[in-house]
């Protein structure tokens, strides 16, 4: 599965398919596709969502199977399988016979029992034997009379049984083969517009190998868009607006849509919804496709058209109106399926929970230095269950040290302190006077309503205001947006000589580097000359 790539502003729109639809591009965006806040997706999430590969949570592999079973495309495939026993008669191409076409749709539920199958109902059912051959769920072969014969694979029986492991690779097969068929599908648009088939160009590649080409890596980088957006959404509110999805890859990082953006934008929808439509019949998502009446616009008289337009223009879409552009939701099979593509082609791709195997150590250590982890659901995990007094102890031993990591293992160990709650509270009385870990310790219990905790010395109210500080730096990178307010919240009062003559002096790893932050950000330039100042004789003390 290709990397996912978010589209630069010196990069042409992608050359879709379907170019020329008709769908009311000339709307603004946030009307036409609804309001990314109203589907839990914020500008932060979406910036978020465009860098990384986050955990997900999976059900179990027994769960995952029986869903994988219940979607009908591939149960049909299984039952047709079964069917086959002990042997059934095919022809030279593996094919059912003509007399056992419509029997194989009654037995799928597709057609009546009495009377003629439907034309669909028979495509429907070769379709799902295809699949079925596909897997090798059956096997084709020739009798010594020479009969072309059908029987059932050695995989049938443990998928039929409900073996894990067989019906996921069964199914993660399946949703290959589906993958590359609506990628051909796709591209096959190309030669079907041009009524043959395309010409070779110079590089000896042809138009419908290169529309093949990116129609793949299109919907490769929408499948990896839905996996970060599904990871990072409150759950409920996994189902992400087609548009939405389409601008996620089209507008380039750090810009909003502009109206040129808005046809190559229709573009991608138009291109996506077929591809989307197809992966839907395996269970990897759930999809609403365009309303087809949507492309009606093409047959309006020029008067009816601009009418239109002005009304759309004129009005905010309701949920109902903007859900006709098209809805897609990831499944946890489809999470399953694409976790499992970008772990084959050497991407890490974590689980919710795979730091929180090990001891408190284990723990802290592995969330302060992954580049993709939920913070907050690691601790989740490992502190459920867990005896509070216990967890508490062994949480506070973990946090101390002057390593480069170890005021994040501090502000972890407080917020899995939160997790575990009141409980916890004799193992942190028993920290108070540690020279690292009792400041933070004083502030769990203030938060938590406690009334009699000591009041710290200066030392240890200094020390803490760097490891606090510097906990901050690592966790937010040095963004600068997200330290303002906690520079302009520190305790400087009237004195900034004093206070940073005191704090320069603080034995800390991270002090130089807290008062450089200082400096730069603090928004009264007398406190801070007075932060660069001490900043500068902390770096000549070390």
């Amino acid at each position: 599965m290709a990397a996912r790539r978010r589209r630069n502003a010196d990069t042409p729109a992608a050359g879709a398919p379907g170019e020329g639809a008709v769908l009311p591009a000339d709307l603004e965006l946030q009307d036409l596709y609804g309001a990314f806040a109203a589907h839990g997706l914020d500008d932060e999430d979406l910036d978020d969502a465009a860098v990384l590969v986050p955990p997900v949570t999976l059900p179990s592999e027994p769960e995952l199977a029986e869903r994988a079973k219940a979607v009908p495309m591939f149960g049909w495939a299984l039952k047709l399988a079964r069917w086959t026993a002990p042997h059934r008669a095919v022809d030279e191409f593996g094919d059912l016979t003509g007399p056992d076409r419509a029997p194989a749709a009654r037995l799928l539920g597709l057609a009546p029992e009495e009377g003629d199958a439907p034309e669909e109902a028979v495509v429907e059912a070769m379709r799902a034997w295809s699949l079925a051959c596909d897997l090798d769920l059956v096997e084709i072969g020739t009798t010594a009379a020479g009969e072309h014969v059908a029987i059932p694979g050695p995989d049938l029986e443990p998928a039929e049984a409900g073996d894990a492991e067989t019906v996921l690779e069964l199914w993660l097969t399946a949703a290959g083969i589906v993958r590359e068929l609506a990628v051909e599908a796709d591209s096959q648009d190309l030669e079907a517009e041009d009524g043959e088939r395309a010409e070779e160009d110079e590089d000896g590649l042809s138009d419908v190998e290169e529309a093949r080409d990116e129609a793949a890596e299109l919907l490769d980088e929408a499948l990896q868009v839905l996996y970060e957006t599904t990871a990072f959404a409150e759950p409920g509110n996994e189902t992400v607006p087609l548009g939405v999805l389409a601008a996620l890859l089209v507008v380039p990082d750090g810009e909003e849509p502009s109206d040129e953006l808005l046809g190559d934008i229709t573009d991608v929808m138009v291109a996506l919804d077929p591809m989307l439509a197809d992966l839907a019949e395996l269970g990897l998502l759930e999809y609403r496709p365009i309303d087809p009446e949507l492309f009606d616009e093409e047959e309006e008289g020029a008067e009816g058209e601009a009418e239109h337009s002005a009304q759309a223009e004129s009005a905010e879409l309701d949920e109902a109106e903007s859900a006709r552009f098209g809805l897609v939701r990831l499944t946890p099979l489809g999470q399953y399926g694409i976790r499992q593509w970008l772990l084959e082609d050497g991407y890490d791709a974590p689980l919710v929970g795979d730091l929180a195997r090990g001891d408190a150590a284990e723990l802290l250590r592995g969330v302060s230095e992954a580049a993709n982890v939920l913070p907050e659901e690691e601790l989740k995990v490992w502190v459920a269950g867990r005896e509070p007094v216990a967890a508490a102890r062994e949480l506070l031993a973990a946090a101390r040290g002057i390593d480069a990591y170890a005021p994040m293992r501090r502000l972890l160990c407080h917020s899995a302190l939160t997790l575990l709650g009141a409980p916890a509270e004799p193992a942190v009385r028993e920290v108070l006077d540690d020279p690292e870990l009792g400041g933070g310790a004083r502030a769990w219990l203030v938060s938590l309503g406690v009334t009699d905790v000591p009041v710290p010395d200066r030392a240890m109210a200094l020390w803490t205001v760097v490891d606090a500080f510097a906990a901050q730096l690592l966790d937010t990178g040095g963004d600068p947006d997200q330290l303002r307010d906690l520079v302009s919240e520190l305790p400087v009062t009237d004195d900034p000589v004093g206070y940073f003559g005191e704090l320069w002096r603080v034995e800390h790893p991270y002090t130089a580097d807290v008062l450089e932050a200082v400096g730069e950000l603090h928004p009264d330039r007398a406190v801070a000359k007075e932060a660069r100042k001490a900043a500068f004789k902390a770096r000549s003390r070390g």
